[in-house]
């Protein structure tokens, strides 16, 4: 039988862990007394280790990117009151019925202000009264604006204005809901013409309007408008157009002058007025026949040749001197009594689109070009040398 051989170094090696550790068993540990952990200190170590990590140039950029970040937030913050303290001052100083939107452009803000001097300024005040109509935006852009600020940037007393343009919007809105009470319409047509359509009423009748205004410069400081072509319908009845000559006045339309033909009792109250015979031109002997004979006087009335001559007739001139004549054609005395007074200044001044632009106290404001657009007419505007405070 073999006797097993045992390594002398592994025996060695067991034998010093068994040593050691019979060792250990017999002393007595030392232990250190409990404390909670401070993570804290940990994160700071830690962030002070990354901060530490980084070079130099980074850590400067960063602050660089910090301050001007506070820098910027500063002017903006300043900008922002200042548009606003100059929107409140603007609606009070023009007396408007609302703040305006002021802009003030560049940057940065607060040096413009130290130097006293602002690159521009745009101001948008919507709703100005303007004589009869409503301004329903006016936009101007101030350049270089010159401040007067005696004691520092925070006591700025007016302003001045080297150079200023902009424009006006009389909006068709607007006019129609004033000039036209919600009757008449206004629209535009071409670069130059605005169109009123409508109903007008006179004497408790509401008659058609019709005209055209043409939109133009008055000078430098006015916008002029030009009425023509206006009409008002009374049905299919008559037609009234304000004037002198021969084809303005209260006139048959051509439909209701073709039914005379086929309404006896109208045909021979008009041959029954010496006056209204002379005028169209018929022979005394065809009256006295087609006053007679049914047959004969439709077929005077109903010839084109009457039909034409009938709508000559100024039928204003006839309800003066013979007013039961026109009652009996359906015309009521009361509207024949309102359409002379219905002349073409008075209409004109109840479709006029013009204003004025008001008169600085300093400088020189003039308009630059008048047209028609589809929200209606543009004015553009500038201005020179003007002052506000």
């Amino acid at each position: 039988m073999r006797t097993p051989h045992i390594s002398t170094h592994a025996g060695l090696h067991i034998f010093d862990t068994f040593d050691g550790f019979v060792a250990n068993e017999g002393e007595e540990e030392e232990e250190e007394p409990w404390s909670p952990p401070n993570h804290r200190r940990g994160n700071r170590r830690r962030k002070r280790g990354r901060l530490a990590g980084l070079p130099l140039a980074l850590k400067a950029v960063v602050g660089v990117c910090v301050l001007t970040a506070f820098l910027t937030l500063a002017d903006r913050w300043a900008l922002l009151y200042a548009e606003h303290r100059a929107a409140n001052a603007l609606e009070h100083r023009l007396k408007l019925n609302a703040a305006p939107e002021v802009e003030i452009e560049g940057f940065p803000f607060l040096t413009q202000l130290a130097d006293d001097r602002l690159d521009s300024v745009r101001v948008t005040v919507p709703d100005v009264a303007a004589d009869r109509v409503t301004l329903a935006k006016v936009t101007a852009t101030a350049h270089d604006v010159r401040l007067d600020a005696p004691d520092g940037p925070t006591s700025v007393r007016g302003a001045g204005i080297p150079r200023l343009d902009g424009d006006v919007l009389l909006s068709f809105d607007d006019l129609n809901r004033e000039l036209g009470a919600s009757q008449v319409t206004f629209s535009g047509r071409g670069r130059d013409r605005v169109l009123a359509r409508g109903t007008l009423p006179v004497a408790g009748h509401d008659l058609r309007l019709r005209a055209d205004a043409r939109i133009g410069r008055d000078g430098d400081h006015g916008i002029a408008t030009q009425i023509g072509g206006m009409r008002l319908d009374i049905g299919d009845l008559a037609t009234y157009r304000p004037g002198a000559r021969d084809t303005e006045g209260l006139h048959l339309t051509r439909s209701s002058a073709a039914r005379l033909a086929h309404e006896t009792r109208k045909a021979k109250a008009l041959f029954s007025v010496p006056a209204v015979i002379r005028r169209l031109g018929v022979p005394e002997p065809v009256v006295r026949e087609a006053l007679r004979s049914d047959d004969k006087l439709a077929r005077v009335t109903g010839s084109p040749r009457f039909v034409h001559r009938a709508m000559r007739l100024n039928l204003i001139d006839l309800a003066l001197e013979h007013p039961a004549l026109l009652k009996r054609l359906g015309f009521d005395p009361a509207l024949l009594n309102a359409l002379p007074r219905l002349t073409r200044p008075v209409l004109a001044d109840r479709l006029s689109l013009g204003f004025r632009l008001p008169t600085p106290h300093q400088g020189a404001l003039r308009l630059r070009d008048v047209h028609v657009e589809k929200e209606g007419i543009r004015v553009r505007i500038e201005g020179a040398g003007l002052a506000v405070g």
